[in-house]
């Protein structure tokens, strides 16, 4: 899933390390299988009703009004009240954006050649969006994101210079990089004495920029 070829990501800057935890928080909420399809349905969609998300999720509207009060709460959704109604939809950059990147990697999967129009949107089956949950909870973590931004920033490096710029220990960054080369996120070579790493695309990379773009809309605030 994350060896698909996609657009690069380019970013400027380190985001401050306290932005990137509220950042993974988020992640961490999108993390969750019924989580996730609510929002791919708002994102399908557009605004809608705790019932009409209910009835496509196929869980109890209490159930569904609180996975929404927590997105709510992380910024990952907003609401509008009409009447005694309250309606939802997405308020964050990077929901939408990861749906685009999951369906174009769903259409290089399957050579479903709809999936990788621009501005398609469709919902994707159900076992995927579980297979993507579990992988977006794997690296919904501070430090390893906080590596993954520096890899995206930076491009190929070594574990010193990793070490520097996220200004961690190195046997936390030694640790954090086996996890991600394990599950893909990165990839290493040989050279010389040294081993350089690399980002590799998906949605852990797309994430990464999407984090980027709040960023630049809400500052601080995010």
């Amino acid at each position: 899933m994350s060896n698909a070829p996609l657009p690069d990501v380019k970013i400027a800057c380190q985001l401050p390390p306290e932005i990137m935890a509220r950042a993974a928080q988020g992640i961490g909420y999108i993390a969750h299988p019924t989580r996730l399809r609510i929002l791919e349905y708002l994102d399908v969609a557009g605004r809608s009703s705790v019932s009409a998300i209910a009835h496509h999720v196929n869980i109890a509207p209490t159930i569904v009004s609180q996975h929404l009060k927590k997105m709510r709460d992380a910024h990952l959704v907003q609401t509008t009240r009409r009447g005694i109604f309250v309606y939802y939809e997405i308020g964050g950059e990077y929901p939408a954006s990861i749906f685009v990147c999951l369906r174009k990697l769903f259409g290089f999967m399957t050579d479903q050649l709809k999936f990788l129009r621009d501005g398609y949107r469709e919902i994707l089956p159900e076992d995927y969006t579980t297979m993507a949950a579990s992988r977006i909870k794997l690296f919904a973590h501070t430090d390893k994101m906080r590596i993954l931004e520096f890899l995206t920033y930076r491009g190929e490096s070594c574990v010193g210079q990793i070490v520097d710029g996220v200004n961690l220990p190195q046997a936390v960054v030694s640790q954090y990089l086996k996890k991600l080369a394990d599950d893909d996120f990165v990839a290493s070579r040989r050279d010389g004495r040294y081993v350089r790493y690399t980002i590799t695309p998906g949605v852990h990379k797309t994430t990464i920029g999407c984090i980027h773009r709040r960023y630049e809309r809400v500052g601080n605030n995010f």
